[in-house]
């Protein structure tokens, strides 16, 4: 039924028989199944996640005094208690050759980690963060290896800034769902937050329903992928006496200065969410900040593709280098604001956007066709472990730097961002990408 969709060319996306999107024919390029499918479960759970992601400083606000503590707390707790199962859930699905079913349990466990919003406390809040984070550490290695294995080398940029892109675009429509409940349907809550008043949690039980039909919704289109593709590196997925490699020691030494360098930069990456308290804080429209939020993630849907793909064509390093320095300039912005200078808010929003599109899938796709044979999902793993370790730390140091110096979190996430720079620029060499 769906056959010939978006059939103007150079794009096609075919859904019945043999699947492509977003294809250039005469490079012989093309995104297959599983990247359309995982593609279509990441968008939906953003839109979940999206929708509760710029509420939590609030809902936080209406149970406890204490939110940037907890939103430390919140954010950082989860990504580092869960990060061995980053690596562990790569090196299983690496022994036993198998992606779909890890990445199934874990975007389950995550969607349903939702309902304890429910039941609110601080200890719930927690232990949502604790199992949202365990489900992303058991589905993130396995679903990275299931897109790497599913096309060629060069495509690997492409087929992860896809995956990105359609991340970002279900934030982007999560968001977009988010404002028009907050501005038309629930005045009095953006009335309530902006004001002052008093805060209470079922105030956003309607937000939260949407959102776990959404998370729920997306699971189904893992149950479509194939553990198995026979068209690029079948090999890859054969039984073999080779063990994965879990000696983080013997992986290349770009690899390893390339995991540094992932290290140092999220010391100082913290969430979003003091984005979002400092943007607030400083615009004063809870609706202007969604708003700006959305632009973000529109912008770095827009561009995650392009940046993937070019990153197959002129190398990841470069692309790396300026996105980082990118992030510097744009989080010491964010230091450096006042409610004079404001409206540049919307300005670097979507600059941060930028910042992702440039980084996030060509990360990925520089980890995958830099790990050892047959270890594919255990580097990824190692790479989502690195930088869930980083998060705990990097948050709770904006945590505690936030109440002495609003400006404080930023201006050292700049500093962690150059130094990354410097590591990846004169450290890290890459090898020319044969098309």
């Amino acid at each position: 039924m769906l056959d010939g969709l978006l059939t103007a060319k150079p794009c096609q996306i075919r859904l019945s028989g043999r699947w492509f999107f977003m294809t250039h024919k005469e490079q012989g390029g093309y995104l297959k199944k599983n990247v359309v499918l995982t593609g279509l479960t990441s968008f939906f759970t953003d839109v979940s996640s999206e929708m509760l992601y710029p509420m939590l400083q609030a809902f936080v606000g209406a149970i406890t005094v204490n939110v940037g503590p907890v939103l430390g707390l919140m954010e950082g707790i989860g990504e580092s208690l869960a990060s061995i199962l980053k690596v562990a859930s790569g090196y299983y699905s690496d022994r036993i050759g198998k992606r779909k079913w890890l990445a199934v349990g874990g975007y389950l466990a995550s969607g349903l980690s939702k309902l304890l919003f429910f039941v609110p406390s601080v200890f719930s809040i927690l232990a949502f963060r604790f199992i949202d984070r365990t489900g992303k550490g058991i589905r993130t290695a396995p679903r990275d290896a299931l897109i790497s294995e599913s096309v060629p080398k060069k495509l690997l940029g492409k087929a992860f800034g896809f995956q990105r892109a359609m991340d970002f675009a279900g934030a982007f429509v999560g968001v977009a769902v988010l404002y028009i409940l907050v501005k038309f349907v629930f005045p009095n809550l953006e009335s309530v937050i902006s004001g002052g008043s008093k805060l209470y949690p079922s105030m956003f039980y309607p937000i939260f329903i949407v959102a776990v039909a959404s998370a729920l919704f997306g699971v189904v289109f893992l149950f479509f992928t194939s553990d198995k593709n026979k068209d690029y590196n079948s090999s890859l997925l054969e039984k073999s006496n080779t063990r994965p490699n879990l000696d983080f020691r013997k992986y290349s030494k770009n690899l390893r200065m390339f995991f540094i360098a992932q290290f140092v930069f999220t010391l100082g990456n913290s969430s979003n969410q003091f984005l979002l308290l400092r943007s607030t804080s400083v615009y004063g429209s809870l609706a202007s900040v969604l708003l700006m939020y959305m632009a973000f993630n529109i912008t770095t849907s827009l561009f995650s593709a392009f940046f993937g793909g070019l990153s197959d064509k002129v190398g990841r390093k470069k692309l790396l280098v300026c996105g980082y320095s990118l992030y510097a300039i744009v989080y010491i912005a964010f230091g450096f604001m006042d409610k004079d200078s404001s409206w540049m808010l919307w300005v670097f929003w979507p600059m941060y956007g930028i910042y992702y599109a440039m980084t996030e899938g060509v990360e990925k796709a520089f980890v995958a066709e830099t790990a050892p044979k047959n270890s594919t999902g255990t580097a990824l793993g190692f790479y989502n472990m690195i930088i869930g370790i980083g998060l705990l730390p990097a948050s709770l140091i904006a945590g505690f730097l936030f109440p002495f110096s609003n400006s404080a979190p930023f201006l050292f996430g700049g500093i962690m961002a150059a130094l990354a720079v410097v590591i990846i620029g004169f450290f890290v060499k890459e090898k020319k990408l044969s098309l």
